[in-house]
């Protein structure tokens, strides 16, 4: 039986092959993937991993070079940009 503090279903059961056999390791969830703020869709080229593991991936991997990188897909950053050079 596992330890209680390893009991909860928040961290991830992995079973890994080892030379005596089988064995049982808890690992954290990976966070969900960044989203859109104005549409919602899945962000791509964005990372989406641990703190820990964020801190060591450059920023360039971390998320788009352009004009609002990481919070808007492309097709809503464009609609935005041109809706600003109208006004």
């Amino acid at each position: 039986m596992p330890r209680p503090s390893r009991r909860s279903r928040s961290l991830r059961r992995i079973h890994v092959r080892t030379a005596k056999g089988s064995k049982l390791v808890y690992a954290k969830r990976k966070p969900q993937k960044a989203h859109c703020a104005n549409c919602g869709q899945v962000l791509h080229g964005v990372a989406s991993e641990r703190p820990y593991l964020m801190s060591k991936i450059s920023k360039t991997e971390k998320r788009p070079d352009r004009p609002y990188a990481g919070q808007l897909c492309s097709k809503c950053m464009r609609i935005k940009i041109k809706s600003e050079i109208k006004e």
